[in-house]
Protein backbone atom coordinates (compact mmCIF):
# COMPACT_ATOMS: atom_id res chain seq x y z
CA UNK A 1 0.00 0.00 0.00
CA UNK A 2 1.33 3.63 -0.89
CA UNK A 3 2.69 5.56 1.89
CA UNK A 4 -0.13 8.01 3.19
CA UNK A 5 0.56 11.33 4.80
CA UNK A 6 -0.50 11.03 8.53
CA UNK A 7 -4.11 12.22 9.41
CA UNK A 8 -4.11 13.30 13.23
CA UNK A 9 -7.87 14.79 13.26
CA UNK A 10 -8.95 16.19 16.99
CA UNK A 11 -12.04 15.85 18.39
CA UNK A 12 -12.72 19.55 18.63
CA UNK A 13 -12.40 19.69 14.45
CA UNK A 14 -14.03 16.62 13.87
CA UNK A 15 -16.52 18.92 11.34
CA UNK A 16 -13.38 19.27 9.10
CA UNK A 17 -12.60 15.47 8.04
CA UNK A 18 -16.69 14.94 7.77
CA UNK A 19 -17.19 17.64 5.57
CA UNK A 20 -14.57 15.49 2.78
CA UNK A 21 -16.26 12.54 3.41
CA UNK A 22 -19.88 13.61 3.84
CA UNK A 23 -21.17 13.29 -0.04
CA UNK A 24 -19.50 9.98 -0.12
CA UNK A 25 -21.14 8.27 2.78
CA UNK A 26 -23.99 9.23 2.17
CA UNK A 27 -24.21 7.73 -0.76
CA UNK A 28 -21.90 4.34 0.30
CA UNK A 29 -23.31 3.48 3.36
CA UNK A 30 -27.21 3.23 2.03
CA UNK A 31 -25.93 -0.05 -0.29
CA UNK A 32 -23.89 -1.92 2.53
CA UNK A 33 -25.81 -5.08 3.91
CA UNK A 34 -25.12 -4.50 7.44
CA UNK A 35 -26.80 -0.85 7.31
CA UNK A 36 -30.40 -0.61 8.68
CA UNK A 37 -31.91 2.15 6.86
CA UNK A 38 -31.61 0.76 3.18
CA UNK A 39 -34.97 1.59 2.47
CA UNK A 40 -34.55 5.61 2.98
CA UNK A 41 -31.78 8.21 2.21
CA UNK A 42 -29.36 9.46 5.06
CA UNK A 43 -30.83 12.77 6.50
CA UNK A 44 -28.64 13.24 8.94
CA UNK A 45 -24.72 11.91 9.50
CA UNK A 46 -22.24 12.86 11.98
CA UNK A 47 -19.22 12.08 13.23
CA UNK A 48 -18.97 10.93 16.59
CA UNK A 49 -15.49 10.04 16.58
CA UNK A 50 -12.65 9.53 14.26
CA UNK A 51 -9.12 8.02 14.97
CA UNK A 52 -5.99 7.15 12.84
CA UNK A 53 -5.41 3.61 13.55
CA UNK A 54 -2.15 3.25 11.84
CA UNK A 55 -0.96 5.53 9.09
CA UNK A 56 -3.42 5.56 6.13
CA UNK A 57 -5.89 3.74 7.99
CA UNK A 58 -8.79 6.39 9.48
CA UNK A 59 -11.00 4.17 12.66
CA UNK A 60 -14.66 5.96 12.63
CA UNK A 61 -18.02 5.78 14.50
CA UNK A 62 -20.81 7.95 12.34
CA UNK A 63 -23.77 8.65 13.98
CA UNK A 64 -27.16 8.85 11.24
CA UNK A 65 -30.54 9.58 12.12
CA UNK A 66 -33.28 11.99 11.92
CA UNK A 67 -32.15 14.15 14.60
CA UNK A 68 -29.01 16.50 15.50
CA UNK A 69 -25.43 14.79 16.58
CA UNK A 70 -25.05 15.28 20.38
CA UNK A 71 -22.26 17.34 21.66
CA UNK A 72 -19.39 14.89 23.00
CA UNK A 73 -19.66 13.97 26.20
CA UNK A 74 -23.53 14.01 26.13
CA UNK A 75 -26.52 11.44 26.36
CA UNK A 76 -26.22 8.53 23.54
CA UNK A 77 -27.78 10.23 20.24
CA UNK A 78 -30.94 9.20 18.73
CA UNK A 79 -30.61 7.47 15.56
CA UNK A 80 -27.70 5.00 14.83
CA UNK A 81 -23.80 4.82 15.03
CA UNK A 82 -22.02 2.46 12.88
CA UNK A 83 -18.53 1.45 12.80
CA UNK A 84 -16.31 2.14 10.06
CA UNK A 85 -12.66 1.75 9.30
CA UNK A 86 -12.19 3.77 5.81
CA UNK A 87 -8.77 3.17 4.02
CA UNK A 88 -6.96 6.39 2.44
CA UNK A 89 -4.75 6.33 -0.56
CA UNK A 90 -2.83 9.41 -2.64
CA UNK A 91 -3.68 7.04 -5.78
CA UNK A 92 -6.43 4.80 -6.57
CA UNK A 93 -5.78 1.12 -7.28
CA UNK A 94 -7.99 -1.09 -9.69
CA UNK A 95 -7.54 -3.79 -7.15
CA UNK A 96 -9.89 -1.79 -4.94
CA UNK A 97 -13.02 -2.98 -6.63
CA UNK A 98 -16.42 -3.10 -4.46
CA UNK A 99 -14.19 -1.71 -1.55
CA UNK A 100 -14.06 1.76 -3.09
CA UNK A 101 -16.19 4.25 -1.48
CA UNK A 102 -14.60 7.31 -3.84
CA UNK A 103 -12.39 10.23 -4.02
CA UNK A 104 -12.54 13.28 -1.72
CA UNK A 105 -13.32 16.40 -3.87
CA UNK A 106 -12.79 19.12 -1.19
CA UNK A 107 -12.04 19.33 2.30
CA UNK A 108 -8.75 18.31 4.21
CA UNK A 109 -9.09 14.92 2.64
CA UNK A 110 -9.14 16.52 -1.02
CA UNK A 111 -7.80 14.30 -3.84
CA UNK A 112 -7.16 11.21 -1.84
CA UNK A 113 -9.49 7.63 -2.34
CA UNK A 114 -10.99 6.24 0.41
CA UNK A 115 -12.10 2.58 0.48
CA UNK A 116 -13.53 0.09 3.18
CA UNK A 117 -10.02 -1.39 4.62
CA UNK A 118 -11.51 -4.28 6.02
CA UNK A 119 -11.10 -5.03 2.17
CA UNK A 120 -7.28 -4.55 2.78
CA UNK A 121 -4.97 -7.35 3.85
CA UNK A 122 -2.28 -5.12 5.52
CA UNK A 123 -5.17 -3.67 7.29
CA UNK A 124 -6.63 -7.30 8.12
CA UNK A 125 -3.01 -8.28 9.59
CA UNK A 126 -2.60 -4.80 11.51
CA UNK A 127 -5.63 -4.94 13.34
CA UNK A 128 -4.75 -8.35 14.32
CA UNK A 129 -1.58 -7.55 15.64
CA UNK A 130 -3.24 -4.54 17.28
CA UNK A 131 -5.47 -7.18 19.38
CA UNK A 132 -2.47 -9.93 19.88
CA UNK A 133 -0.64 -6.77 21.91
CA UNK A 134 -2.92 -4.76 24.19
CA UNK A 135 -2.59 -1.26 24.11
CA UNK A 136 -4.61 2.19 23.13
CA UNK A 137 -5.11 4.24 20.27
CA UNK A 138 -6.63 7.21 21.27
CA UNK A 139 -10.32 6.11 22.82
CA UNK A 140 -9.24 3.03 21.00
CA UNK A 141 -8.42 -0.27 23.57
CA UNK A 142 -7.73 -3.18 22.50
CA UNK A 143 -7.56 -6.19 25.39
CA UNK A 144 -6.99 -9.71 25.38
CA UNK A 145 -6.85 -13.53 27.40
CA UNK A 146 -3.66 -14.16 28.41
CA UNK A 147 -4.68 -17.34 28.95
CA UNK A 148 -5.27 -17.62 25.20
CA UNK A 149 -2.69 -16.48 23.08
CA UNK A 150 -3.08 -15.63 19.61
CA UNK A 151 0.02 -16.07 16.80
CA UNK A 152 0.83 -13.38 14.34
CA UNK A 153 1.62 -14.40 10.51
CA UNK A 154 -2.26 -15.77 10.13
CA UNK A 155 -3.75 -14.76 6.71
CA UNK A 156 -6.72 -12.98 6.70
CA UNK A 157 -9.54 -13.16 4.92
CA UNK A 158 -13.02 -10.86 4.48
CA UNK A 159 -15.90 -13.35 5.12
CA UNK A 160 -18.28 -12.82 1.90
CA UNK A 161 -21.75 -13.58 3.59
CA UNK A 162 -24.92 -11.61 4.25
CA UNK A 163 -24.86 -10.56 7.67
CA UNK A 164 -25.13 -7.75 9.72
CA UNK A 165 -21.85 -7.58 10.96
CA UNK A 166 -18.34 -7.84 9.33
CA UNK A 167 -16.30 -10.67 10.15
CA UNK A 168 -11.93 -11.37 9.06
CA UNK A 169 -11.02 -14.79 9.20
CA UNK A 170 -7.22 -15.13 10.47
CA UNK A 171 -5.68 -18.63 9.00
CA UNK A 172 -8.61 -20.75 9.52
CA UNK A 173 -7.48 -20.39 13.65
CA UNK A 174 -9.71 -17.59 14.55
CA UNK A 175 -12.93 -15.38 13.44
CA UNK A 176 -12.86 -11.57 14.28
CA UNK A 177 -16.28 -10.05 14.24
CA UNK A 178 -16.48 -6.30 14.02
CA UNK A 179 -19.70 -4.93 14.86
CA UNK A 180 -21.19 -2.11 12.39
CA UNK A 181 -24.06 -0.69 14.60
CA UNK A 182 -22.34 0.33 17.76
CA UNK A 183 -24.65 0.89 20.89
CA UNK A 184 -23.60 2.00 24.43
CA UNK A 185 -22.45 -1.30 26.88
CA UNK A 186 -20.76 -4.47 26.65
CA UNK A 187 -22.12 -6.32 23.51
CA UNK A 188 -23.61 -9.77 24.31
CA UNK A 189 -21.13 -11.47 22.11
CA UNK A 190 -18.69 -10.59 24.59
CA UNK A 191 -20.32 -10.60 27.37
CA UNK A 192 -21.97 -14.04 27.22
CA UNK A 193 -19.25 -16.02 25.67
CA UNK A 194 -16.47 -14.91 28.34
CA UNK A 195 -19.46 -15.82 30.99
CA UNK A 196 -19.85 -19.16 29.39
CA UNK A 197 -16.22 -19.85 29.24
CA UNK A 198 -15.49 -18.94 32.85
CA UNK A 199 -18.70 -21.71 33.82
CA UNK A 200 -16.49 -24.38 31.28
CA UNK A 201 -19.48 -24.49 29.01
CA UNK A 202 -17.72 -26.20 25.75
CA UNK A 203 -20.77 -25.56 23.15
CA UNK A 204 -19.89 -21.29 23.03
CA UNK A 205 -16.31 -20.55 21.06
CA UNK A 206 -14.37 -18.15 23.85
CA UNK A 207 -13.70 -14.64 23.50
CA UNK A 208 -9.34 -14.45 22.82
CA UNK A 209 -9.37 -10.88 22.50
CA UNK A 210 -11.78 -7.91 22.13
CA UNK A 211 -11.95 -4.15 20.81
CA UNK A 212 -13.96 -1.73 22.49
CA UNK A 213 -13.85 2.24 22.92
CA UNK A 214 -14.23 4.92 25.29
CA UNK A 215 -15.57 7.79 23.52
CA UNK A 216 -18.32 9.13 22.93
CA UNK A 217 -19.15 6.35 25.29
CA UNK A 218 -18.43 2.73 26.31
CA UNK A 219 -18.84 0.37 23.98
CA UNK A 220 -17.77 -3.31 22.27
CA UNK A 221 -16.60 -2.64 18.40
CA UNK A 222 -15.34 -6.14 18.12
CA UNK A 223 -14.26 -9.88 19.03
CA UNK A 224 -11.89 -12.75 18.38
CA UNK A 225 -12.63 -16.14 18.72
CA UNK A 226 -11.74 -19.20 18.00
CA UNK A 227 -13.03 -20.25 14.99
CA UNK A 228 -14.15 -23.79 13.60
CA UNK A 229 -13.30 -23.85 10.28
CA UNK A 230 -14.17 -27.72 9.81
CA UNK A 231 -17.73 -27.10 11.11
CA UNK A 232 -20.84 -26.50 9.18
CA UNK A 233 -23.93 -24.46 9.33
CA UNK A 234 -27.27 -26.31 10.93
CA UNK A 235 -29.22 -24.26 8.40
CA UNK A 236 -27.05 -26.01 5.68
CA UNK A 237 -26.57 -29.15 7.35
CA UNK A 238 -30.64 -29.84 7.23
CA UNK A 239 -31.43 -28.09 3.75
CA UNK A 240 -28.35 -31.13 2.71
CA UNK A 241 -30.50 -33.72 4.89
CA UNK A 242 -33.71 -32.38 3.14
CA UNK A 243 -32.30 -32.74 -0.76
CA UNK A 244 -31.04 -36.09 0.44
CA UNK A 245 -34.33 -37.75 1.97
CA UNK A 246 -32.54 -37.97 5.48
CA UNK A 247 -33.68 -37.68 8.29
CA UNK A 248 -32.25 -35.10 10.72
CA UNK A 249 -33.60 -36.18 14.23
CA UNK A 250 -30.66 -37.60 15.06
CA UNK A 251 -28.71 -33.85 14.93
CA UNK A 252 -31.66 -32.09 16.25
CA UNK A 253 -32.16 -34.66 19.69
CA UNK A 254 -28.54 -33.68 19.59
CA UNK A 255 -29.00 -30.26 18.99
CA UNK A 256 -31.71 -29.95 21.87
CA UNK A 257 -28.82 -31.44 24.37
CA UNK A 258 -26.43 -28.60 23.17
CA UNK A 259 -29.47 -25.90 23.78
CA UNK A 260 -30.29 -27.56 26.88
CA UNK A 261 -26.38 -26.86 27.79
CA UNK A 262 -26.03 -23.53 27.18
CA UNK A 263 -29.22 -22.56 29.32
CA UNK A 264 -28.11 -24.08 32.30
CA UNK A 265 -24.78 -22.76 32.17
CA UNK A 266 -26.47 -19.40 31.12
CA UNK A 267 -28.52 -19.82 34.75
CA UNK A 268 -25.82 -20.31 36.43
CA UNK A 269 -23.53 -17.41 34.91
CA UNK A 270 -26.30 -14.90 35.54
CA UNK A 271 -28.89 -13.80 38.23
CA UNK A 272 -32.16 -15.14 37.20
CA UNK A 273 -35.05 -12.53 36.14
CA UNK A 274 -37.89 -11.44 38.00
CA UNK A 275 -40.75 -13.78 38.54
CA UNK A 276 -44.11 -12.76 37.29
CA UNK A 277 -43.25 -11.67 33.98
CA UNK A 278 -45.95 -13.41 31.98
CA UNK A 279 -48.60 -10.46 31.75
CA UNK A 280 -45.79 -7.97 30.56
CA UNK A 281 -44.80 -10.40 28.30
CA UNK A 282 -48.79 -10.91 26.96
CA UNK A 283 -48.76 -7.49 26.40
CA UNK A 284 -45.56 -6.71 24.74
CA UNK A 285 -46.38 -9.76 22.08
CA UNK A 286 -49.89 -8.07 21.65
CA UNK A 287 -48.50 -4.78 21.23
CA UNK A 288 -46.44 -6.18 18.65
CA UNK A 289 -49.17 -7.91 17.00
CA UNK A 290 -51.06 -5.15 16.25
CA UNK A 291 -48.22 -2.64 14.61
CA UNK A 292 -47.42 -5.81 12.56
CA UNK A 293 -51.32 -6.42 11.55
CA UNK A 294 -51.30 -2.86 11.04
CA UNK A 295 -48.25 -3.25 8.58
CA UNK A 296 -49.60 -6.43 6.93
CA UNK A 297 -52.84 -6.86 5.71
CA UNK A 298 -52.37 -10.54 5.56
CA UNK A 299 -52.47 -11.29 9.48
CA UNK A 300 -55.68 -9.45 9.99
CA UNK A 301 -57.81 -12.36 9.78
CA UNK A 302 -55.99 -14.32 12.44
CA UNK A 303 -55.37 -11.58 14.86
CA UNK A 304 -58.01 -13.11 17.48
CA UNK A 305 -56.91 -16.15 17.53
CA UNK A 306 -53.42 -15.03 18.00
CA UNK A 307 -54.30 -12.36 20.47
CA UNK A 308 -55.93 -15.83 22.24
CA UNK A 309 -52.61 -17.33 22.11
CA UNK A 310 -51.60 -14.19 24.00
CA UNK A 311 -53.90 -14.06 26.43
CA UNK A 312 -53.67 -17.73 27.31
CA UNK A 313 -49.48 -16.96 28.36
CA UNK A 314 -51.53 -14.86 31.63
CA UNK A 315 -53.34 -17.81 32.89
CA UNK A 316 -50.61 -20.79 32.00
CA UNK A 317 -47.98 -22.06 33.92
CA UNK A 318 -45.30 -19.80 34.34
CA UNK A 319 -42.53 -22.33 33.64
CA UNK A 320 -38.97 -22.00 33.99
CA UNK A 321 -37.66 -18.90 35.35
CA UNK A 322 -36.75 -15.53 33.12
CA UNK A 323 -32.95 -16.31 32.56
CA UNK A 324 -29.97 -14.82 30.05
CA UNK A 325 -30.84 -16.52 26.68
CA UNK A 326 -29.46 -16.45 23.25
CA UNK A 327 -32.57 -14.10 21.97
CA UNK A 328 -32.32 -14.79 18.24
CA UNK A 329 -31.68 -18.74 17.82
CA UNK A 330 -32.19 -20.30 14.66
CA UNK A 331 -30.55 -23.04 12.79
CA UNK A 332 -28.18 -20.55 10.84
CA UNK A 333 -26.73 -20.00 14.95
CA UNK A 334 -25.52 -23.51 15.52
CA UNK A 335 -22.43 -25.04 14.11
CA UNK A 336 -21.87 -28.97 14.03
CA UNK A 337 -18.15 -30.35 14.39
CA UNK A 338 -18.34 -34.00 14.38
CA UNK A 339 -20.78 -34.96 16.35
CA UNK A 340 -20.90 -31.77 18.70
CA UNK A 341 -22.79 -28.81 18.45
CA UNK A 342 -21.44 -25.17 19.24
CA UNK A 343 -23.74 -21.97 19.78
CA UNK A 344 -22.66 -18.66 17.80
CA UNK A 345 -23.89 -15.32 17.30
CA UNK A 346 -24.82 -14.08 21.09
CA UNK A 347 -25.17 -10.54 20.30
CA UNK A 348 -29.18 -11.11 19.31
CA UNK A 349 -31.29 -8.36 16.84
CA UNK A 350 -28.49 -5.46 16.31
CA UNK A 351 -31.91 -3.14 15.88
CA UNK A 352 -33.19 -3.79 19.56
CA UNK A 353 -31.81 -1.95 22.25
CA UNK A 354 -28.74 -3.18 24.03
CA UNK A 355 -30.62 -2.71 27.13
CA UNK A 356 -33.14 -5.48 26.01
CA UNK A 357 -30.86 -7.94 24.28
CA UNK A 358 -28.82 -8.14 28.04
CA UNK A 359 -32.03 -8.59 30.03
CA UNK A 360 -33.51 -12.03 30.97
CA UNK A 361 -36.59 -13.91 28.99
CA UNK A 362 -37.76 -17.43 29.42
CA UNK A 363 -35.57 -20.24 27.85
CA UNK A 364 -38.58 -20.56 26.10
CA UNK A 365 -38.30 -18.04 23.42
CA UNK A 366 -35.12 -20.01 22.46
CA UNK A 367 -36.62 -23.13 21.53
CA UNK A 368 -39.44 -21.02 19.82
CA UNK A 369 -37.32 -19.92 17.59
CA UNK A 370 -35.48 -23.07 16.71
CA UNK A 371 -38.67 -24.59 16.24
CA UNK A 372 -39.87 -22.24 13.59
CA UNK A 373 -36.26 -22.66 11.95
CA UNK A 374 -37.08 -25.99 11.60
CA UNK A 375 -40.37 -25.37 9.57
CA UNK A 376 -38.53 -22.84 7.11
CA UNK A 377 -35.84 -25.84 6.18
CA UNK A 378 -38.75 -27.76 5.57
CA UNK A 379 -40.37 -25.36 3.39
CA UNK A 380 -37.00 -24.99 0.94
CA UNK A 381 -38.15 -27.94 -0.83
CA UNK A 382 -41.30 -29.25 -2.77
CA UNK A 383 -43.08 -30.73 -1.73
CA UNK A 384 -43.10 -29.29 1.42
CA UNK A 385 -42.37 -31.86 4.42
CA UNK A 386 -44.82 -30.92 7.33
CA UNK A 387 -43.70 -34.65 9.14
CA UNK A 388 -39.98 -34.06 8.45
CA UNK A 389 -40.58 -30.73 10.27
CA UNK A 390 -42.59 -32.01 12.87
CA UNK A 391 -40.34 -35.04 13.54
CA UNK A 392 -37.04 -32.55 14.32
CA UNK A 393 -39.32 -30.57 16.51
CA UNK A 394 -39.98 -33.55 18.29
CA UNK A 395 -36.34 -34.65 18.69
CA UNK A 396 -35.31 -31.68 19.69
CA UNK A 397 -37.63 -30.71 22.66
CA UNK A 398 -37.05 -34.50 23.70
CA UNK A 399 -33.33 -33.68 23.81
CA UNK A 400 -33.60 -30.70 25.21
CA UNK A 401 -36.06 -32.56 28.34
CA UNK A 402 -33.44 -35.03 28.95
CA UNK A 403 -30.81 -32.02 29.45
CA UNK A 404 -32.57 -29.23 31.43
CA UNK A 405 -35.20 -31.69 33.61
CA UNK A 406 -38.45 -30.04 31.98
CA UNK A 407 -40.08 -30.59 29.20
CA UNK A 408 -41.05 -27.64 26.55
CA UNK A 409 -43.86 -29.87 25.13
CA UNK A 410 -45.52 -29.45 28.62
CA UNK A 411 -45.06 -25.94 28.33
CA UNK A 412 -48.09 -25.80 25.55
CA UNK A 413 -49.27 -22.46 26.52
CA UNK A 414 -45.95 -20.81 26.58
CA UNK A 415 -44.80 -22.45 23.78
CA UNK A 416 -47.56 -21.47 21.57
CA UNK A 417 -47.02 -17.83 22.74
CA UNK A 418 -43.29 -17.50 22.00
CA UNK A 419 -44.03 -19.68 18.73
CA UNK A 420 -46.87 -17.02 17.43
CA UNK A 421 -44.88 -14.08 18.17
CA UNK A 422 -41.59 -15.35 16.95
CA UNK A 423 -44.19 -16.15 13.66
CA UNK A 424 -45.51 -12.70 13.47
CA UNK A 425 -42.07 -11.17 13.81
CA UNK A 426 -41.21 -13.31 10.74
CA UNK A 427 -44.50 -12.05 9.14
CA UNK A 428 -43.75 -8.17 8.72
CA UNK A 429 -39.80 -8.90 8.16
CA UNK A 430 -40.77 -11.09 5.13
CA UNK A 431 -43.26 -9.21 4.10
CA UNK A 432 -40.45 -6.38 4.56
CA UNK A 433 -37.41 -7.90 2.71
CA UNK A 434 -38.38 -11.25 1.39
CA UNK A 435 -42.07 -10.86 0.01
CA UNK A 436 -41.56 -14.14 -1.58
CA UNK A 437 -41.32 -16.10 1.73
CA UNK A 438 -44.38 -14.78 3.12
CA UNK A 439 -46.16 -17.77 2.59
CA UNK A 440 -43.82 -19.94 5.15
CA UNK A 441 -44.63 -17.71 8.66
CA UNK A 442 -48.40 -17.27 7.14
CA UNK A 443 -48.83 -21.11 7.15
CA UNK A 444 -47.87 -20.84 10.87
CA UNK A 445 -49.97 -18.12 11.85
CA UNK A 446 -53.20 -19.84 10.28
CA UNK A 447 -52.12 -22.93 11.93
CA UNK A 448 -51.13 -21.11 15.63
CA UNK A 449 -54.39 -18.99 15.16
CA UNK A 450 -56.85 -22.00 14.33
CA UNK A 451 -55.57 -24.70 15.62
CA UNK A 452 -53.87 -23.38 18.42
CA UNK A 453 -51.03 -25.44 18.63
Amino acid sequence: MPKTAPLRPRRRHLAEPMASLDGLLREWLPRQRWFAGKDRPVEELGLLSMTELFPGCLHLLVHTGHGPVPAPGGAPPAGDCYQLLLGVREQPSPRLGRALIGQVQDGPLAGRTVYDALHDPRTAQLLLERLRRPGKAGPLRFESDPARPVPGGLAPRLLDAEQSNSSLIYGDEFILKLFRRIQPGVNPDLEVPDALARQGCGRVPAPVAWMRTTHPYQATLGVLQPFLHDASDGWTLSLDALAAGDDFTVQAHELGQAMADVHLALASAFPAGPPGENDRTAAAMTERLTAAAHCVPALQPFVPGLRAAFAALSTCDSGPPAQRIHGDLHLGQVLRAGRDWFVIDFEGEPSRPLSERRSAHSPVRDIAGMLRSFDYAARQRRPWRPEWARRCREAFCAGYAARAGWDPRKKHGLLRAYETDRAVYEVLYEARHRPDWLPVPMAAIERLAVRGD
